[in-house]
Parts: structure tokens; C-alpha cells; sequence
């Protein structure tokens, strides 16, 4: 009997790859070269039905996910997203295609790389019995995570998932944590945006990270407390790597779901999303702007992510969002003129609240962070608003400390692991893995005696915060969770939210409300304002996170955040 895609019936088998074979597609069907798509089926929709809809399209399936209704098909069919948004099977198909490479630098992520000045910053005082870099920590300090790890440093059996761009399982600070078994790649390079592949197969190997992102979000979760580097919220869980983001930086709609879907079958406790999921920064039902098959696209990409994080929750999995860099309100957003961001030029979209939705972080039972500066101040990039903003965590602020020796340095960001490869292709590491002359304010090395090395750099962004979150939402399934079927362990994730948010320090807005930020050369598009009570407002949420607390305030059930 076919398996039915629908919200209310969440499926247990894991996701099947398979080939289809027989006819592609209606004779006469102008021929192309074969493309790639995402194609979601609609509600109700048999796993038979849809497949016999993609092949009359013109249509084979490479593979399909079951529990969320999605396949990835390739097409040589000029007209195979047209005639497939067109059946009454279909829910709408996203295509796969791009012009060229990311940046190489992160304008928000790496600011202080492109910035044209900055400062040295003081050295800060030792934090005793903490790791020899744990100093250049002042997340850690600002959540009470020092403090935590005396009553609760973590538990082995709470996995927590990397959604990301690879983890780096060689530098001494992941490898101690890392979770080899269960650990997935779902992003094969593309050498249209990634480049040529480091292996024949294009799968990067299970450990590693070929842009850096996901080992530094690692990093701020679970690097170890080991005497060595640095120290992460929560170093005695278990680290696994889901590889949904390319090594370029894009996260696609297919990589992403079964990332989600893996998470959820594999029994892992925790999922970080420091991303959105391209081309569209917002997904739109029916914007008028967008074609008829983009609008398809996008009604396919928000079913589907709504389906697979609606399943990861079902299954136990608690959910952790970046809440975004783009400096605005999100229950209010401007017009998007940066979507879509590959395939063709962007164009200036309106952006209807009711009908469109920033994924992952709009998506349903995702925890939304917003990103803070060591002043606690909301972060000049940080997105914000009382609609989506759960909580507040660091996630650095190079602009901080405007009139202080702190101002645009680099210790004003967030410290984590990254891999030595990535920093030799950024510059800042020799080919004999020395830090070059000038880099060494942000990057850093610690190395055993036996000549193990890890590195570090600083990067900013709410994709820094989010990890904190997690780190916190770990913790707390590690001091509250219960032991489940056969040898499992875990905690409802409605109870990990609740207590996350009602354990955080509650932290009224500023005054006066409307933050400008002219003093740190911010136009006024970066005009944020703070609306709500001490209870709960656009800026912090339900308030900054605190592991401490969180490890030492009893549980309450039912209790009100």
C-alpha cells in the first residue's frame, strides 16, 4: 500500500533512494540538457501518483524522501516544470541551477576582514580553569556557560546536529565530540557554484568542511573542554555533521529536507540552521512579481520546509534558527531586491507579510535568535522583531563599543574552530600552516605536543548566535532528558523551549526605542525599532539566553515562559 504525504500522518521509514525507470517524457518534447529539480507533491498525493505525474511531465526520479512527499528529479525536457506545476499531483518544482560563485568573503560574516580600518584589541584577563583560548570568549561569559559546565557540561547520548557546510572532525577541539556514525553528507559539490570537486565522486568525505561555517558553528556548540583551543557551551554532547549547505555557501531546498528528515529518523536531539534556504530570501505564495513558475517554486520550497520541520519536531528534535542578517523587522520586511540570489540577476520584490515566510527561522517550532554585541546591544545586522526574535544570544558585533578602545576590533566577534585549509585559501595561514603577518588579531593557533594543530578566527553574524541556543537547548535535554525506547535518550522539545525561554534574562529595550546606529557609519535603513515589554519585545525576546540558569532552575512542565 502507497504511503500518503499528509501533516497529520508522520511516516517512520527513512528516506529511500531509488531510480525510475521507462519512458522520460511525451514524444515530441523539446529535448534540452538534463536539468535537476525538487518537485513536492501535493497533500493527499500517493508516492505511485506522484511518481506517474513526474514521468508524464517528461520526468525521472533520481530520489525520493518519503515522509515529506519530495523527489529529486532530473529532466533533458525544456517543458518539464511547466507541465508539472500544471497536474493536480504536484504542489510545485524548484530547478537547481546557478551562474556562479558566492563572494568569497561574507560582507556581514567577515566584516572585519573588509573593513578598512581597525583596531588591536586589549588583551582580556584569564578565565581560570577553562581552555588556554576561552578568554577571547566573552559569549560564553555573557550566557554564564563557564559557570554551567560545573553542574551540567553535557551529555554524550545528546546528539546535536550541524546543519551546515561540513564540520572539520580533525581539529582537536571537534574530533573528541564527533559522531562519526551517524553523520551525513546530503550536499554533493556542484562545480557550477562550488567549483571543481575535491574527490571523484563530488562528496566531500564524512569530517570535513571545505568553507569553514558549520565547523565554527561546531565549534561554539560542543569543541571540547580539554585544555586545548577553546571551549564550546556545551563540550561533552555529541556533534554530528548534516552537510545540507554546498562548500560555496548556498543551502538548497533537497540537501536541506533530508538533512531534517536524517535528523529526525537518526533520533538527534538538537538541530542548528545558521541559514536560509536559497534562491529566495523570502518565499512567496503568489508575488505578483515573480513568474507563475517561480511562484510554483516557492509554494513548493514552503511546503516542504514546513513538512520536514513539522516531522524533525514530531520526532523529538528541537529546532534553532539564525534569525538573519539583514537588518530588519521580519513581521514588517521591506521590498527584497537581493532574491534571486543565483540562476539570474535579482529584482526588486514586495514582500507581503501574510504570504511570505524567511526559512528556516519563520518555519513552524523554530527557535528564532537574534545576534548581540558585547554590550548587549542588538547587532547593527541582526534582523529583529516581536513576530519571529525568540531569544537573543552573542553572536558579535565588529562595531561595537562606539567611544571605547573596543570599537571595530576584532575581539568584539565570535571566536571559533575552522578548518586550516579554508584559512590558507583565505590568506591568513602559510602553506606551512603559520598565521601570515597582519592576521594575527584574528586567527589563532594552539597545537599539542605532539604537533596537532587547531585554528581559530572570528566571524559575526545571528548564524553565531543561533549555535549558542543550541548549545543551551543541549544542555538542557542533557540535565532534564529521560532515557527512551531501547537505548535511547532525549526530552520533548515543546518542554526544551519552554524552559530555554523561561530560564533566559529577561532584558527590557533600549531607550530611547528607535536605535540609530549613525555613530557606527549605519545609514537609516539600519533604524531598528524595539517594540514590546521586559517581558518579551522585538530586540531580546523572551530575553538573552543563560545556561546557567537553565541548568540549575528546576522544570516545570506546563509552566509559562
Amino acid at each position: 500500500m502507497s504511503k500518503r504525504f499528509t501533516a497529520g500522518a508522520v511516516a517512520t521509514a527513512t528516506a529511500l533512494a531509488l531510480t525510475v525507470t521507462g519512458p522520460t517524457g511525451p514524444a515530441g518534447a523539446e529535448q534540452t540538457a538534463a536539468r535537476t529539480f525538487t518537485v513536492v507533491a501535493e497533500e493527499g498525493v500517493t508516492a505511485d501518483a506522484a511518481i506517474a505525474a513526474i514521468r508524464a511531465a517528461g520526468g525521472s526520479v533520481v530520489s525520493r524522501t518519503d515522509e515529506v512527499g519530495i523527489f529529486q528529479v532530473s529532466s533533458d525536457r525544456a517543458d518539464f516544470a511547466a507541465k508539472a506545476n500544471a497536474t493536480g499531483a504536484l504542489l510545485g518544482v524548484s530547478e537547481r541551477k546557478a551562474i556562479g560563485r558566492k563572494p568569497k568573503l561574507d560582507r556581514v560574516e567577515q566584516e572585519h576582514l573588509l573593513a578598512a580600518t581597525r583596531k588591536a584589541a586589549k588583551k582580556p584577563a584569564k578565565h581560570k580553569g577553562l581552555d588556554p583560548l576561552d578568554d577571547k570568549l566573552w559569549g560564553l561569559e555573557m550566557i554564564r556557560a563557564d559557570k554551567s559546565r560545573k553542574i551540567e557540561p553535557g551529555d554524550r547520548r545528546v546528539k546535536v546536529g550541524i546543519l551546515d557546510t561540513g564540520v572539520d572532525a580533525g581539529n582537536p577541539d571537534i574530533a573528541p565530540n564527533f559522531d562519526w556514525s551517524l553523520s551525513r553528507n546530503f550536499a554533493p559539490d556542484l562545480v557550477d557554484v562550488d567549483g571543481p570537486c575535491e574527490v571523484a565522486s563530488c562528496v566531500d568525505p564524512v569530517g570535513t568542511d571545505d568553507n569553514g561555517h558549520g565547523t565554527h558553528v561546531a565549534g561554539t556548540i560542543g569543541a571540547a573542554a580539554n585544555g586545548f583551543g577553546i571551549s564550546g557551551v556545551a563540550p561533552n554532547v555529541s556533534l554530528v555533521e548534516l552537510k545540507g549547505g554546498q562548500d560555496s555557501g548556498y543551502f538548497f531546498l533537497d540537501p536541506v529536507v533530508n538533512s531534517l528528515v536524517h535528523a529526525a529518523n537518526s533520533g538527534l536531539d538538537v538541530v542548528n540552521m545558521s541559514f536560509y534556504v536559497d534562491p529566495w530570501l523570502f518565499n512567496c505564495t503568489a508575488n505578483p512579481a515573480d513568474a507563475p513558475e517561480d511562484q510554483a517554486a516557492q509554494r513548493a520550497t514552503i511546503a516542504a520546509m514546513k513538512r520536514a520541520l513539522t516531522y524533525a519536531h514530531r520526532k523529538g528534535v528541537t529546532l534553532v534558527g539564525a534569525l538573519g542578517n539583514n537588518n530588519e523587522d521580519l513581521g514588517a520586511p521591506r521590498a527584497d531586491d537581493s532574491s534571486p540570489n543565483y540562476g539570474r540577476d535579482p529584482y526588486l520584490r514586495p514582500i507581503d507579510n501574510e504570504s511570505c515566510w524567511n526559512l528556516p527561522t519563520e518555519g513552524p517550532n523554530v527557535i528564532s535568535v537574534s545576534s548581540l554585541g558585547p554590550s548587549y546591544k542588538k547587532s547593527d545586522f541582526s534582523n529583529y522583531g516581536t513576530e519571529q526574535t525568540a531569544v537573543a544570544a552573542p553572536g558579535g558585533w565588529f562595531r561595537d563599543g562606539f567611544g571605547t578602545d573596543t570599537y571595530r576590533t576584532d575581539a568584539n566577534m565570535i571566536l571559533s574552530a575552522y578548518p586550516k585549509h579554508v584559512l590558507q585559501e583565505e590568506g591568513s595561514v602559510d602553506a606551512d600552516g603559520n598565521i601570515v603577518a597582519g592576521a594575527e588579531t584574528f586567527v589563532f593557533k594552539d597545537c599539542k605536543a605532539n604537533g596537532e594543530c587547531g585554528y581559530y578566527t572570528y566571524l559575526q553574524g545571528t548564524s553565531m548566535a543561533a549555535p549558542h541556543a543550541s548549545g543551551v537547548a543541549a544542555l538542557i535535554v542533557s540535565k532534564f532528558g529521560k532515557k527512551e525506547r531501547r537505548d535511547g535518550f532525549g526530552m520533548d522539545p515543546k518542554l526544551v523551549e519552554q524552559h530555554l525561554y523561561r530560564t533566559a534574562a529577561e532584558r527590557a529595550c533600549p531607550e530611547p526605542r528607535l536605535q540609530q546606529y549613525r555613530n557606527e557609519g549605519r545609514d537609516e535603513t539600519y533604524d531598528a525599532y524595539c517594540a514590546g515589554s521586559l517581558n518579551f519585545n522585538g530586540f531580546y525576546g523572551y530575553g538573552v539566553i543563560d545556561a546557567y540558569a537553565a541548568v540549575k532552575t528546576p522544570l516545570k512542565p506546563n509552566a509559562r515562559p
